[in-house]
């Protein structure tokens, strides 16, 4: 067996304790390489930044990647960029074209609302173990950091049902930031491994969609008081609420970009 510098571990006595031991068979391990733990910093850093792209902006344009331009940019050798973008096209975010090269995957209008039905599902039972898993803490922090889902006036701790609608007045941009970053918060308060690596995998056409969208019609209004129900269940520790509104407040969005969504194939 090599040492910690070595390739790989190719052989154990019989003195040791394989691990997978099942009577004759055990794992064979390769040492963790830099190359690979680089693959893995490349592979998170190019998903976060085709999250923020455009993808759904309402033009057809193509959005191609160049492995080489990607490394050079990145100050990397083409290697880690290449098990990255594989990486990336197993989770169905690019998509390899012969002989054209590597694009981002636009989903179709159908695709994309199944996207969107996939996330309410899990960010309603994220919401329900935020309820709670949640410190008390983690919850005043969320207000605090989140005054526009309360009513104008209202203190952190006490929002007072039947009030009326909160409302947001800061500019889109500033509002499609926060409902973004809103969300995610509410998956972190799961404190869920498991959640959080399948929200991510949506994530990328989530946070597209939903930036593209959140200056329709009155989806900004709906969004800032779904967030104070959201908030108000997280409050009471009232899981079956608190699961219900985001799962609805999710549920709307597929309904939005069904009935109003012209842009999407």
């Amino acid at each position: 067996m090599h040492g910690p510098e070595g390739d790989a571990i190719t052989s154990l006595d019989s003195t040791q304790v394989a691990p997978g031991r099942r009577g004759a068979h055990s794992l064979e391990l390769r040492a963790l390489t830099v190359e690979a733990s680089l693959a893995s910093r490349t592979y998170d850093i190019l998903r976060d930044a085709i999250a923020e792209m455009p993808i759904y902006d309402g033009t057809d344009d193509d959005i191609r990647l160049d492995e080489r331009a990607l490394a050079e940019q990145l100050g990397i050798s083409r290697t880690p960029v290449r098990a990255a973008l594989q990486r990336l096209e197993t989770d169905g975010v690019v998509q390899t074209i012969p002989r054209r090269g590597i694009y981002v995957v636009r989903k179709t209008k159908a695709e994309i609302i199944e996207v969107i039905l996939a996330s309410a599902a899990l960010e309603g039972m994220a919401a329900r173990l935020a309820a709670e898993r949640a410190t008390d803490a983690e919850l005043a922090d969320l207000l605090e950091r989140y005054p526009a889902i309360r009513p104008a006036g209202t203190p952190a701790d006490a929002m007072p049902e039947g009030t009326e609608p909160p409302v947001d007045d800061s500019p889109i941009s500033v509002y499609s930031a926060v409902n973004l970053r809103f969300h995610q918060e509410i998956v972190d308060l799961a404190h869920s491994e498991l959640f959080s690596s399948h929200v991510a995998r949506l994530k990328i056409h989530m946070r597209a969609i939903r930036q593209r969208t959140i200056g329709d019609a009155d989806r900004r209004v709906h969004s800032v008081a779904d967030h104070a129900e959201i908030v108000a269940a997280l409050r009471e520790r009232d899981g079956d609420r608190a699961e219900a509104a985001a799962r609805k407040h999710g549920v709307s969005l597929a309904e939005h970009v069904r009935d109003n969504v012209s842009y999407l194939r």
